[in-house]
């Protein structure tokens, strides 16, 4: 298996981006413009178990995939995924959210991925989407701090 990570602080307690990582809207707003969603099918409350999928769209005019995911660890802290579609085998993805203070945390994406060689672009393209989630992470806990 390969690992791409990424770490980042937000200017938020630990319990709000954590609520916030919840929400299939925030996947949409973190995405956004990279990859557009045009059909998010996952339920308003997630849980253990719960499997959905989203029609993803290249800056949202190329037809790119359908990708699926299903939840199978949901702590306080921690979001874990295992996840496929288009050009992945297998994407198990871990979002977790570490409190640095009352107001303040560090999130962290970490991605799997055992596709070997056929995966370096995989890997190449989440090194990318992970700057720009983050970068979105950030932007949206100035405005909410």
């Amino acid at each position: 298996m390969s690992k791409v990570t990424l770490t980042t602080e937000l200017p938020i307690p630990v319990e709000t981006a954590s609520a916030l990582a919840r929400k299939p809207e925030m996947m949409r707003h973190v995405l956004s413009p990279v990859l557009r969603i045009y059909r998010l099918d996952v339920p308003k409350r997630i849980e253990v178990g719960t499997q959905g999928s989203a029609r993803f769209w290249l800056f949202g005019v190329i037809p790119a995939w359908t990708h699926h995911l299903t939840i199978k660890r949901l702590d306080p802290t921690e979001i874990y995924t295992n996840e496929h579609g288009g050009p992945v085998r297998t994407w198990n993805h871990r979002l977790t959210f570490e409190p640095i203070d009352e107001g303040s945390c560090r999130y962290t994406d970490e991605i799997e991925t055992d596709d070997g060689l056929r995966g370096l672009p995989t890997r190449a393209f989440a090194r990318v989407m992970f700057r720009h989630r983050h970068r979105r992470w950030r932007r949206l806990a100035r405005i909410l701090h």
